[in-house]
């Protein structure tokens, strides 16, 4: 079974082609024109042991927030359809993540029913990168790809000063979190209704 997908997503604001494998290595190839985003996406794929590829160009020269959106979109409506039918996963997984000082708990749930609960405040911070990613931009690209995924979605920050490594190990917790959850170790739907 290939758990494969791609989606290309063009609007006024960005283009965006992007192809996910949730039994990779960890392979990543991605440009959205803003560095913190991609060394971040980076994470998602190397962490998660997803081959991910992703190209997008979006409206830079107005911000960050409509390519750091459709990028998380696009990955979550591809991740759901690399997940198939998920007969067989996991579907559940949680864990506390750190980065020097930084502790982030994550738990999710393969559900096919969207919420996300961010309870991770940021210390006042300059953007990081340039082009600039706005540090407030983390919880809106982690909730827009849990919400096209499907996702139930916990994150909370238990301790932590240093605004990069917060989102860090945020991005890092998710991805490990996702490996886990999509690991297929049985035959059957894992729930009682039948669907996911």
């Amino acid at each position: 079974m290939t758990r494969f997908a791609t989606r290309q997503r063009t609007t006024k604001e960005t283009s965006i082609d992007l192809s996910i494998e949730l039994d990779g290595t960890g392979s990543t190839s991605v440009s959205t024109g803003i560095p913190f985003y991609d060394h971040m996406l980076d994470q998602l794929g190397r962490h998660g042991g997803f081959d991910l590829t992703i190209a997008a160009t979006g409206d830079l020269h107005i911000d960050t927030h409509h390519t750091v959106e459709d990028v998380a979109i696009t990955l979550g409506e591809a991740f759901r359809e690399a997940l198939g039918d998920k007969v067989g996963v996991r579907r559940f997984a949680s864990g506390c993540f750190p980065l020097d000082e930084a502790l982030v708990e994550v738990a999710l749930d393969l559900s096919g029913r969207a919420f996300v609960v961010w309870e991770v405040p940021l210390p006042e911070c300059l953007p990081l990168g340039n082009p600039a990613f706005d540090p407030q931009l983390a919880e809106h690209a982690i909730a827009s790809f849990a919400t096209a995924a499907g996702i139930t979605l916990h994150v909370s920050l238990r301790r932590g000063h240093n605004v990069h490594h917060i989102i860090e190990a945020t991005f890092k917790g998710l991805a490990r979190c996702l490996r886990d959850a999509v690991r297929v170790e049985g035959a059957s739907l894992p729930s009682t209704k039948g669907v996911l």
